[in-house]
């Protein structure tokens, strides 16, 4: 593996494009000049450069989302009782189906997670009644009648208009099994999968082309070593079939966060032409321990800036991934999936702690934005990622109680970042001031552009430090920037949170903190903010 200098990735210069050598000697003597002026304070600015030479295309699935049978994700969240008072298609809440769409969900990821291992799929298809109940083992022990099945997953897909994602059953179940499933979606001709799914209602194939060959294959999907999954999966993919028009897309259950020999394996062991994409998990822990992760809503700056670290620690991440991936794939023709990403806290008080139902505040907004913005610099490698997971479960979009549904601040992260959906990634080059706890330092700026198939140029930018404002100086070179219009997502404290009582507290502004001179943008951020700019 190459050498990788993570005081260099985490320090307060952050090169995406440019050599970092360069860069420091443009950037410091501009700053120089200005400082002399007395027109900035070189410590307290960052300084972004942002070139126009589209690169390659920022794949719309980086902002795709996730939802297992876990808590009430699926049950009281997307599939709800027929008699609630909510507008429904069959038993589909389509209030939170309109939210999803509005922020242009591109793919959605089902049914696990460490459910998809224990998931047989022919107990959730046919008449409801006639469906055997089972026991969710790895998710509070409760039992489910499994009348969200197959044909329901696809019903909410196509209301979503998303792609499906399916992760198949390695863990405890059989080659077989996934084959016939994969039969019963997508061919279109006689058989007897595809007779059974006519019989049920179905004439035409869904053609559902996004597979996971297992899930954390591991853990909970197997316990395995890299070699005998390596060996597992080629044996699955094998006979995982093509059928006319549905050409699939199959990615390889990949490495819990640092495993890098789990990725160096599957890599060196697996014909790239077998594969779409690795996976990658890795889940932001607010204390760094699994026993006791930290509280969703009550939490200091010390734990905060803990917090963020570790968030920002994705950087580091795929870059090491990146590297064991381009020694066997210089081309680059296999995506690395983050398909499990996210921050996950304990639960919240008085609830099921198998349900894993958190709150979620304005550190999650920047959590959320300077992870798509980390995959957005990565985009030539990282051509998709799921958010865990949409509805009340971790890091979730919405929030419900019964009749009632809110939109949390991941959610607006969301909405403001769907302008990067296959837009062409624009190279930037990023000196950021440090944001300072006790003797820590992080940068205080993150960054990521796109420009979109209209012309517009678009500039994601979060400031994670909580108490100051900073000064961003943006060199636009040859980018146009007629007119310029700005979003703000920000909060009184790191930890306000919507609640259903107050479900507006944390939401999407008009911001106008920014002036141009010039090729160049001047932009004041705001402590603790997200920031996106349209420039026409």
């Amino acid at each position: 593996m190459e050498h990788y200098d993570s005081s260099e990735k985490n320090g307060p210069f952050r090169t995406y494009f440019f050599p970092f050598k360069l860069w420091k000697q443009v950037v410091t003597a501009f700053l120089f000049c200005l400082a002399a002026n007395g027109t900035i304070s070189a410590q307290d600015t960052a300084v972004i450069s942002i070139q126009n030479n589209a690169k390659w295309t920022i794949s719309k699935h980086i902002y795709g989302h996730f939802s297992e049978h876990l808590g009430h994700c699926i049950y009281d969240g997307f599939w709800v009782d027929s008699t609630l008072p909510v507008a429904k298609k069959d038993r589909i809440r389509l209030d939170i189906v309109e939210a999803l769409r509005k922020i242009k969900i591109p793919n959605l990821r089902w049914p696990g997670g460490c459910f998809a291992d224990e998931y047989h799929w022919r107990d959730g298809i046919g008449p409801r009644k006639q469906r055997p109940k089972m026991i969710n083992t790895n998710w509070g022990g409760v039992t489910e009648d499994n009348s969200f099945g197959t044909h329901e997953y696809l019903e909410l897909c196509s209301l979503l208009n998303c792609e499906p994602f399916i992760a198949g059953n390695v863990g405890s179940g059989t080659v077989e099994e996934m084959s016939k499933w994969i039969e019963y979606l997508n061919f279109n001709g006689e058989s007897p999968m595809a007779k059974i799914r006519k019989e049920n209602g179905r004439a035409e194939p869904w053609k559902v082309t996004f597979w996971g060959v297992g899930n954390e294959t591991w853990g909970c999907g197997g316990n395995m070593t890299p070699d005998y999954y390596a060996n597992e999966y080629k044996r699955f993919a094998s006979f995982a079939k093509d059928y006319p028009g549905a050409s699939l897309k199959k990615v390889v259950s990949g490495a819990n966060s640092t495993d890098y020999n789990w990725t160096e394996t599957c890599m060196k062991n697996i014909p790239l032409w077998q594969m779409w994409g690795i996976g990658l998990h890795y889940y932001t822990l607010p204390t760094g321990n699994w026993s006791s992760k930290g509280s969703a809503t009550s939490f200091d700056e010390p734990e905060y800036f803990a917090t963020m670290k570790n968030a920002l620690f994705m950087d580091e991440l795929v870059s090491h991934h990146e590297a064991v991936m381009d020694k066997y794939d210089p081309e680059k023709k296999v995506a690395l999936a983050v398909d499990e990403w996210g921050i996950w806290t304990d639960v919240e008080p008085g609830t099921n702690p198998g349900f894993l139902y958190q709150q979620n505040s304005l550190r999650d907004a920047l959590i959320a934005a300077s992870t798509l913005n980390i995959f957005n610099n990565h985009s030539q490698r990282v051509r998709m990622a799921n958010l865990a997971q949409t509805v009340n479960v971790l890091q979730a979009l919405i929030l419900t109680d019964k009749e009632k549904m809110l939109l949390t601040p991941t959610y607006h992260v969301f909405d403001l970042f769907k302008i990067h959906q296959d837009a062409r990634y624009l190279p930037v080059s990023l000196k950021s001031p440090e944001y300072i706890s006790g003797n820590k330092k992080l940068p205080a700026v993150n960054v990521s552009a796109s420009t979109d198939s209209t012309g517009a140029t678009h500039i994601s930018l979060v400031n994670i430090n909580p108490s100051k404002p900073v000064t961003t100086v943006i060199y636009l070179n040859d980018i146009i920037a007629k007119t310029i219009s700005g979003q703000l997502l920000t909060a009184p404290q790191l930890t306000s949170i919507n609640t259903f009582d107050k479900p507006g507290t944390v939401q999407i502004s008009h911001f106008t903190g920014f002036k141009k001179n010039g090729n160049i943008l001047t932009v004041v951020l705001p402590s603790k903010s997200i920031v996106v700019l349209e420039l026409r």
